[in-house]
């Protein structure tokens, strides 16, 4: 079994629509993991294997902060549902190349390896892409040019409804006609 995309979470319908396109182009597999509502990813795809969504997991998320955050199960998952590692570890075993993590904990000992950073819970990591844009900065050799920047979009319709969670919101539906009749 051979997987050429493979979508972790939801992403943007504009990414969706262009990666997929190009990945039909290709004749590629489409696989989505799905955690909570199913958004675009999940009408393009091939396959879609049922995530458990944050509620239903323990797991490990970075915030705008680069704070790393954990979750706690508080539900179990609906269905086939499952948490990401073991279904990222079940794939593994199909294609003949079994991830070596039997249960979370060997999972976020590999974390702690690769990125200890995403195991510090709480922690405010040093954030210097600033010094790091500079330096990078300082390789290009490139004249930039002394002309204002102007944005191809300077609005965005709809903004409130940019993510899966408000696009499947019956409520946000019923306000966006309202404002739509105004």
């Amino acid at each position: 079994m051979a997987i050429d995309f493979f979508c972790l979470t939801s992403f943007t319908i504009s990414f969706a629509k262009t990666a997929c396109v190009f990945i039909r182009y290709l004749s590629f597999i489409v696989m989505y993991l799905s955690g909570h509502h199913g958004d675009a990813g999940a009408i393009m795809a091939d396959v879609v294997l049922p995530g458990a969504a944050y509620t239903e997991k323990d797991a490990t998320y970075i915030n705008t902060e680069g704070r790393a955050q954990q979750t706690k199960l508080a539900v179990s998952p609906p269905g086939y549902a499952r948490e990401d590692w073991k279904i990222i570890r079940a794939l593994s075993e199909v294609s003949g190349q079994t991830l070596p993590y039997d249960d979370i904990r060997d999972v976020m000992h590999r974390l702690t390896q690769v990125s200890p950073n995403l195991t510090r819970y709480g922690e405010v990591e040093e954030a210097n892409f600033f010094a790091q844009a500079h330096s990078l900065a300082q390789l290009v050799k490139t004249k930039f040019s002394k002309d204002p920047l102007t944005p191809k979009q300077t609005s965005l319709k709809d903004f409130y409804m940019t993510d899966s969670i408000s696009r499947a919101s019956r409520t946000m539906a019923k306000c966006i006609q309202a404002v739509s009749k105004k």
